[in-house]
């Protein structure tokens, strides 16, 4: 009898160290709870940047040296649109070559451009080695390089279409970039007719070169940094709307916006600032830091630049009366005064929202791997107000 109630002491002790099984479904809840809820936000997040989802990581690779200065050019230090009339279109797109070959001949995959983006300029670029020193051109100085589209898979005159030609000084070494925007485009209506392209040189007197002595850099024997590269400028129609409402004096000047430290993001505890209720009620409508971190997000790998940037948010009250400092509209302004007299039930004060935004650019690598630019409307407050 003592050993029972032993035993039964025992299991009691037991069971009460145990936790509750509603305590575990009421935490489980709470954490699949939690998932669910970024798991959404992240979705949500990837549709303001036009994806279904991320990228694949293929590892640490190296953005072409061009587009990494063009987004230089674009965008600051945090990415945000330095003049939204510098980039054409709004989304650019580098290909290496799929052939790798040694020959004068290059084909690029385009399957990850959407078939709804416009076309709107494409460009070849090639990097010329300095020619072997035993090199003569009987006195040119130049010569003739064109660059054909092939139609069938016979390289012959009949089967190619010629779209750029130019001189080039034969001693000369680094990029050349040719226009073939009107290959890209049949090859967009049809994905089957990309043949790839074929380069001819010729001395002023119209005699083929050996490609041998007049040489490119190839995918196969050269450095990624000299590889064979289309680069497609295009437009995916979320652009157009902005632009025609943007005024040029709204293009942010990069001393008005704070920036990010280059060194890193703000501190977690920096971009944590908490306001009491208080405090939020004293301060008038002004605008506040919101870093977005890819890191955090779990972005950094396969987002190039930026790492993070400052969104901003508005936050403050709007009381009566509104001065030309809150950056009020005529709505506002009467809205507030209805509100402050009392005449209408209902009526609360005006609200404190973004009265300004500004872009960002993104450089990433796609699925492809295949390095992408591109920019993004109504990402940054770029200044509040009382609406």
């Amino acid at each position: 009898m003592l050993m029972f109630a032993l035993s039964f002491a025992a299991l009691a002790c037991t069971v009460a160290a145990r936790p509750s099984l509603s305590y575990l479904e009421n935490h489980f809840t709470a954490e699949d709870e939690s998932e669910e809820v970024r798991s959404a936000a992240i979705k949500r997040l990837l549709e303001v940047f036009g994806m279904e989802d991320p990228p694949a990581i293929h590892g640490h690779k190296q953005a072409p040296q061009y587009m990494l200065d063009l987004y230089n050019t674009v965008a600051d230090v945090d990415g945000v649109t330095k003049d939204p009339y510098l980039l054409e279109g709004n989304t650019v797109r580098s290909f290496f070559d799929k052939l790798r070959s040694e020959q004068v001949e290059f084909r690029f995959n385009l399957s990850t451009v959407a078939r709804t983006e416009k076309i709107l300029t494409a460009e070849l670029h090639l990097f010329k080695l300095r020619p072997q020193a035993s090199v003569t051109f009987n006195r040119h100085h130049f010569c003739q390089v064109s660059v054909y589209q092939l139609l069938d898979k016979i390289n012959n005159t009949q089967g190619r279409k010629l779209l750029s030609s130019r001189l080039i000084p034969v001693h000369s070494t680094g990029w050349e970039v040719f226009t073939i925007t009107q290959a890209v485009r049949s090859w967009m209506v049809d994905e089957g007719s990309n043949l790839g392209l074929h380069i001819v040189v010729q001395t002023l007197g119209g005699s083929q070169v050996d490609m041998k002595l007049i040489r490119f850099a190839s995918g196969r024997s050269h450095h990624q940094s000299k590889q064979p590269m289309l680069v497609l400028f295009t437009d995916d129609g979320r652009r157009s709307a902005t632009l025609e409402n943007a005024d040029l004096n709204d293009t942010p000047v990069t001393p008005s916006l704070p920036h990010a430290p280059i060194a890193g993001p703000p501190s977690r505890s920096a971009r944590s600032l908490d306001y009491s209720e208080e405090e939020g009620l004293s301060k008038s409508c002004q605008r506040q830091p919101l870093y977005v971190d890819f890191e955090e997000i779990g972005w950094s790998g396969w987002i190039v630049s930026p790492r993070g940037y400052n969104a901003y948010h508005c936050k403050g009250s709007c009381p009566f009366p509104l001065g030309q400092n809150m950056r009020p509209t005529n709505h506002a302004t009467v809205q507030s005064i209805i509100n402050a007299l009392k005449l209408m039930k209902g009526i609360d004060t005006p609200c404190c929202v973004p009265d300004k935004l500004f872009s960002i650019n993104l450089l990433y690598f796609d699925d492809e791997e295949n390095v992408v630019l591109k920019q993004y409307n109504d990402m940054v407050a770029g200044s509040c107000g009382c609406h």
